[in-house]
C-alpha cells in the first residue's frame, strides 16, 4: 500500500512502539522481519520504510543485515539507532565501538535545519541506548544533529531521502520524537493520515469472523481491561460462539473473583463460565521460588483448566487471550531477534503444542490503544481505567515461595493501597499501583513489644504504554497514611518501603 509504512525489525525492544507512533499519526503500519528482502518489499509497495533499533553491532559476525539495494529502491528511509548505523554501514561509512556509551537521556543540539527536524527545539531531551558510533563519513550525507557524546546523532541524505537518528524518537522520553516521526511521514514521504482505531475494530472483527466461521472460541477472561475489551470485540464478531472463562487461581486481588463475576453478568451481559481452581494452582506452586518457574507453571495450569472446561463445553477450536505487545516483547521475539526479558503466563507459559488455534488480536497493541477500543465499543470508564494486573497475579508480587498466609497478607495490604489511592483521588493519575511482599523480615516495635515480621513495598508508576515507566511522585501524606494503615491493619507486616526505580533499568513488576 502506497500510503503505509513498512517497519523492518532488527530486534529492538521498542519496535512496536514505532508502529504505535505511526498509528497515533493515523497512518497504517506493518512490521516485518529484517530479512524479507527487497523483492518482497516492492510487492508490499510501502510509501516509507523505517529500520528499527536492535541489540546487535553492525560489524558483528551474526549481525542482522539487509542488502544495500534497499538504498536504491526509491522509498524514503528512516533508520533508528541500529537502523541508522546499518544505513551508514551500507553507505560505506565506518561503525565501531564508542568510547563513551550513551544510555538514557541526552540533549539534542541541532546543527543545521532539515525537513526531519522541522520545528524541533534545540537542546530537547532524546533517549539514547547505544554502544557504537559512526566514525567514517560519506560525502552525500549531512550531519544535522548531535549530543554531548555523539557527533553524528542525526544524519541524512536529502537527495536520496535517506535519514537516520542515533536516538529513539518512538519512546515517550524523547520530547520531540513524535514530531520527528511526523516530519518523516508527511513532509519527507508525503503520506496521508487516513487510518484510525475504528479501522482496526472493523478489519479485526471481519478477520475473526472469517477465520472462526461457525466454530467456538474459549476466551481466557482475567477481569482486566484487555480481556474484557476482547470479550466485547469477539462478541461483536461471532456472537454467542465466544465462551468467556474466568478462572480463580487463588492469586487474584481480595474478593475479586466474586465481585467480577457479578459485574460481568449484571453490567456487561456476558455469560461467563467461572471456575474456582485455587487449590490446583497453589498445589502446583508449592515450594517454587523461581519467578520463571512460577510463570511457566501458572501458564501450563491455566491451559489444563481451560482444557477441562473445553471438554465439557465441546466443539472448541480456538483459544483467545488479551495479550498485548509489552507482554510479547518481554517474552519472545515477535518479528525479529529481540532479547527475552521474562516469560508471561499468557505467552511464555503456553505449551508448544495446543489443541486450539490461538487468537490474539491485541498482540501488537498497547494498553491505552485497547482502552480506546473499549470506549469505541461501549465499555464504561470504571472498567477501562482499571490498572494492569499480571496474568500470574500475586505470584509475581510475592518474592520466593507462595502459600495462603502470604497471599492473604498481600491481598490485605494491596486492598488498603487501592482504597487510599481512591481516597486521595489519585488512582487515575497512576498507570499501575500494587504492593510487593518481600521474603525479608525486620525488627519492629508494636505495643512496647518486639516484632520480627515481613517488609512490603509500595510500587506506583507513571507510564503511557508500559514499555518505559517512572516512579510516581507520591506525596508524603499519602505514603505515610498508607504505610501506617498497612502496618497497623495487616498482621505480619511491620515495615513498608517505597520503590523509586524507573523502567528501565527495572521492570514494573518485581518478578
Amino acid at each position: 500500500m502506497k500510503n503505509s509504512v513498512l517497519i523492518l525489525d532488527f530486534g529492538s525492544q521498542y519496535t512496536q512502539l514505532i508502529a504505535r507512533r505511526v498509528r497515533e499519526l493515523n497512518v497504517y503500519s506493518q512490521i516485518e522481519p529484517f530479512h524479507i528482502g527487497v523483492d518482497k518489499i516492492k510487492t508490499l509497495s510501502p510509501g516509507a520504510i523505517i529500520l528499527s533499533g536492535g541489540p546487535s553491532s553492525v560489524y558483528g559476525a551474526k549481525a542482522p543485515r539487509i542488502g544495500s539495494d534497499i538504498l536504491k529502491a526509491g522509498i524514503p528511509l528512516l533508520g533508528i539507532c541500529y537502523g541508522l548505523q546499518l544505513l551508514a554501514f551500507l553507505s560505506g561509512m565506518k561503525v565501531e565501538p564508542a568510547g563513551d556509551r550513551e544510555y538514557g537521556p541526552a540533549n539534542l543540539q541541532i546543527i543545521e535545519q532539515s525537513p526531519l527536524l522541522k520545528d524541533v527545539k534545540t537542546n530537547s531531551k532524546v533517549w539514547m541506548s547505544h554502544g557504537d558510533k559512526i566514525t567514517g563519513f560519506s560525502s552525500d550525507f549531512v550531519v544535522t544533529g548531535k549530543t554531548e557524546n555523539t557527533e553524528l546523532a542525526v544524519l541524512e541524505s536529502r537527495q536520496r531521502k535517506i535519514f537516520g537518528v542515533q536516538f529513539h524518537p518512538e519512546v515517550f522520553h524523547t520530547e520531540e520524537g513524535k514530531k520527528i516521526i511526523a516530519n518523516f511521514l508527511f513532509d519527507i514521504a508525503a503520506l496521508k493520515p487516513d487510518w484510525n482505531m475504528g479501522n482496526f475494530i472493523e478489519s479485526t472483527s471481519a478477520k475473526i469472523k472469517a477465520e472462526v466461521g461457525n466454530r467456538k472460541i474459549i476466551l481466557g477472561l482475567s477481569g482486566g481491561v484487555d480481556s474484557t475489551v476482547l470479550a466485547l470485540l469477539l462478541r461483536k464478531a461471532v456472537g454467542e460462539q465466544v465462551i468467556p472463562v474466568f478462572i480463580d487461581n487463588g492469586l487474584l486481588r481480595r474478593d475479586e473473583f466474586k465481585d467480577l463475576m457479578q459485574r460481568f453478568e449484571s453490567r456487561l451481559d456476558l455469560n461467563v463460565v467461572g471456575i474456582d481452581a485455587a487449590d490446583i494452582f497453589l498445589k502446583n506452586l508449592e515450594n517454587i521460588r523461581s519467578p520463571e518457574k512460577k510463570r511457566k507453571i501458572i501458564g501450563r495450569t491455566f491451559i489444563d483448566v481451560f482444557s477441562s472446561a473445553a471438554e465439557k463445553i465441546g466443539g472448541v477450536d480456538f483459544f483467545a487471550q488479551g495479550t498485548l505487545y509489552p507482554d510479547v516483547i518481554e517474552s519472545v521475539s515477535v518479528k525479529g531477534p529481540s532479547a527475552t526479558i521474562k516469560s508471561h503466563h499468557n505467552v511464555g507459559g503456553l505449551p508448544e503444542k495446543m489443541n486450539w488455534k490461538l487468537v490474539e488480536p491485541f498482540k501488537e497493541l498497547f494498553k491505552d490503544e485497547v482502552r480506546e477500543i473499549g470506549r469505541r465499543i461501549g465499555l464504561d470508564e470504571e472498567f477501562i481505567m482499571r490498572h494492569p494486573f499480571p496474568g500470574p497475579g500475586l505470584a509475581v508480587r510475592i518474592l520466593g515461595s507462595i502459600n495462603r498466609e502470604k497471599i492473604a497478607k498481600l491481598q490485605h495490604a494491596d486492598a488498603i493501597l487501592i482504597e487510599e489511592l481512591h481516597n486521595f483521588n489519585i488512582y487515575n493519575d497512576i498507570w499501575q499501583a500494587f504492593m510487593v511482599l518481600l521474603p525479608v523480615k525486620s525488627v519492629g516495635v508494636m505495643g512496647d513489644m518486639r516484632t520480627y515480621e515481613n517488609a512490603a513495598v509500595i510500587r506506583l508508576v507513571e507510564s503511557v504504554d508500559g514499555m518505559t515507566a517512572d516512579c510516581y511522585p507520591a506525596g508524603a501524606e499519602f505514603l505515610q497514611k498508607t504505610a501506617s494503615r498497612i502496618v497497623n491493619e495487616v498482621k505480619g507486616i511491620n515495615r513498608v518501603v517505597y520503590d523509586l526505580t524507573s523502567k528501565p533499568p527495572g521492570t514494573i513488576e518485581w518478578e
